[in-house]
């Protein structure tokens, strides 16, 4: 039997692009993954090879007949032209999220990846963690009165990274993946330019019309953590559960899927609901930037 292989390559070696060079070289045996050949990256610093993989420039990336697909690994501000550039060379692409920085660029790009019969596949790392997958059967089956989501981390350049809430939309698509379809109801944002502190409150209301919060807040020397409080008819959930640690890391358990996609071994229902689930994250970050944008109402 002929195996079936797709030539990558990496675009962007930051931590993520080197992961998906290391992944990439030593795929599981007999995973999808095998059917993934790295042919390359591209960086706009010079490095000449990385672990005896060459740097190519972008153009022979987008016009080499060997390479299929690309894993954009570059800052969020050029994942849409990026991914752009690589669909309309007629090449599949994985890009970490957010796949864009405004919602009408994302569902651009999606609607190009379907006319040219390509996959576009965003990583969601933050739904493979044993962490998240531990509170999802926790959560799993219960009512939600009311809950808050926090998170805290360093201090991004949103010159680069974007509005908080497509930079941290990892939040969004937990709380819409354990909660389902969520609203907006508001959202503001306070900055302190001095102490580069930034604190993005946002409330939303679930179909049953139960609230939720979201806190993204970053500033110097903050800790990377989230802090839960999901409140239920049952009770309160205010600490994650316990949970192993996996044996295969998450770049390689998302590299898998994607590989999977190539393959044509993902179910069309599981497709379009991860289609639906990214872009509603994607329109709601929108909504949430432009509420935060909205001039302060002053009432005379």
């Amino acid at each position: 039997q002929i195996r079936k292989m797709f030539g990558t390559v990496v675009i962007g070696v930051g931590i993520a692009g080197l992961a998906r060079i290391r992944d990439l070289m030593n795929p599981i045996p007999s995973s999808p993954s095998e059917h993934l050949k790295l042919f390359g990256f591209v960086s706009r610093r010079s490095f000449g090879n990385i672990n005896d993989v060459k740097q190519i420039s972008l153009e022979d990336a987008l016009r080499s007949k060997d390479i299929h697909a690309a894993f954009i690994s570059t800052e969020n501000r050029s994942h849409e032209e990026t991914i752009r550039m690589f669909l309309e060379a007629g090449k599949h692409v994985l890009v970490e999220y957010p796949m864009a920085l405004s919602a009408k660029a994302a569902h651009e790009l999606w609607e190009m990846a379907e006319q040219k019969g390509k996959v576009l596949h965003v990583e969601h790392i933050e739904l493979l963690t044993e962490e998240y997958k531990q509170l999802k059967k926790e959560v799993a089956g219960k009512d939600l009165v009311k809950g808050t989501l926090h998170f805290t981390g360093h201090v991004l350049d949103e010159n680069k990274s974007g509005f908080p809430a497509f930079s941290g939309i990892a939040r969004l698509t937990w709380l819409i993946d354990l909660f389902g379809d969520l609203t907006v109801t508001s959202a503001t944002r306070e900055k302190q330019k001095d102490k580069n502190y930034s604190r993005m409150t946002v409330h939303f209301q679930t179909a049953n019309k139960k609230p939720l919060t979201w806190i993204e807040e970053r500033g110097p020397g903050m800790r990377r953590e989230k802090k839960i409080n999901f409140c239920f008819t049952s009770g309160c959930l205010e600490n994650f559960p316990e949970a192993p640690r996996s044996s295969v890391g998450l770049f390689m358990q998302d590299q898998n899927l994607f590989a999977k996609k190539l393959l044509g071994q993902v179910s069309k229902e599981e497709l379009a609901a991860e289609k639906w689930r990214i872009l509603r994250c994607l329109d709601l970050a929108e909504v949430i930037q432009q509420h935060c944008e909205e001039p302060e109402k002053i009432y005379s």
